[in-house]
């Protein structure tokens, strides 16, 4: 018996395609049935991405998807706060567009290790799922950025989860930029108090999705045969590993190689948590020569001048060899 398809949607331009490629490689791997809708932030993406064809992917361009609201706020809103005010609009977008039962917007940054059915079938008869930043309660970083992720949240066609949609995108067209401001930053302090304005809200329990490098306190990491697990150090609880958010790591493309680092922590990262960035770069240099194949000039856009990144890895070497992904 055939599973049935999973809808996913993602946003991203040519800067963060390796990235947002390394994504659904690691799906195409690991959820036997989907759907991954990706809205093309720039022509340039747009045109890589159709004319690669990848299966399982619908290519959807600006022209498509931005409507007149969103263009009416677009000049006032920098790159960066302008992806985030359209997080909201691509899930309704696509729920809409494409009439679909349930879509679960991704993060362009992450990559699966396991199947994410796991943490989908724990939505039941709920319209929402969040997932916690898990930072340190009461803490200054919580405060900032608020209880929940804007990383992976899943949305049902049903009247809660449109009516929590609309609401979302309605407030992230009033306001939403880079800075704390009024208890908001960007899009994702909205959620703060879903639990209680909607009904048909779950908060994932499945503590192996949503990990990232800033929760890392709180696990420990364990490699099975090659399988690998979080181990919350508190309750000694084994999940595992879903999915991991490379939130601000630095990729670059040294001696032919892709070497993906966190920094500025990756001095404190350890053999086992080594392997989850191995496994990134193994994805991205993929996802590089996949572009190459029909773009052989693309480059990963360094914002850096090489040096720095000669710097970087001279200064981490131990440390970098091993997160090489070749």
């Amino acid at each position: 018996m055939t599973e049935d398809i999973i809808n996913f949607c993602t946003l991203f331009d040519s800067s963060y395609l390796t990235r947002g490629l390394a994504m659904y490689l690691s799906l195409k791997d690991h959820c036997p049935n989907f759907i991954l809708y990706t809205v093309a932030f720039n022509d340039e993406c747009y045109d890589i991405l159709s004319k690669l064809k990848l299966p399982n992917m619908v290519v959807i361009s600006m022209k498509e998807f931005e409507d007149t609201e969103l263009l009416k706020i677009k000049p006032t809103r920098s790159g960066r706060e302008y992806f985030w005010t359209c997080s909201s609009s691509s899930i309704l977008y696509c729920i809409k567009k494409y009439n679909l039962d349930m879509c679960t917007y991704i993060d362009a940054d992450l990559i699966f290790f396991e199947n994410p059915k796991v943490i989908l079938d724990e939505i039941g008869d709920k319209s929402i799922l969040l997932t916690e930043h898990r930072l340190p309660k009461g803490g200054k970083k919580e405060e900032m950025n608020g209880l929940y992720c804007v990383q992976f949240m899943p949305f049902k066609n049903d009247k809660n989860g449109i009516t929590a949609l609309t609401w979302w995108r309605e407030r992230c067209l009033e306001w939403c930029y880079d800075r704390y401001e009024d208890g908001k930053l960007g899009d994702q302090k909205y959620l703060d108090d879903w639990a209680t304005r909607f009904p048909g809200v779950h908060v994932m329990k499945h503590l192996g999705g949503g990990v990232a490098p800033w929760n890392m306190y709180m696990y420990k990491i364990l490699d099975d045969n090659g399988k690998l697990f979080v181990e919350e150090i508190q309750t000694l609880n084994k999940y595992p590993l879903v999915f991991y958010h490379f939130q601000s790591t630095q990729i670059y493309n040294l001696y032919k190689q892709i070497i993906a680092v966190y920094w500025p922590y990756d001095s404190n990262i350890d053999d086992k948590t080594i392997k989850i960035y191995q496994s990134y770069g193994k994805y991205l240099y993929s996802s590089f020569e996949l572009i190459r194949s029909i773009h052989p000039n693309f480059n990963l856009g360094f914002n850096k001048p090489i040096n720095y990144y000669k710097y970087l890895f001279n200064k981490i070497k131990r440390k970098a060899k091993k997160l090489i992904a070749r």
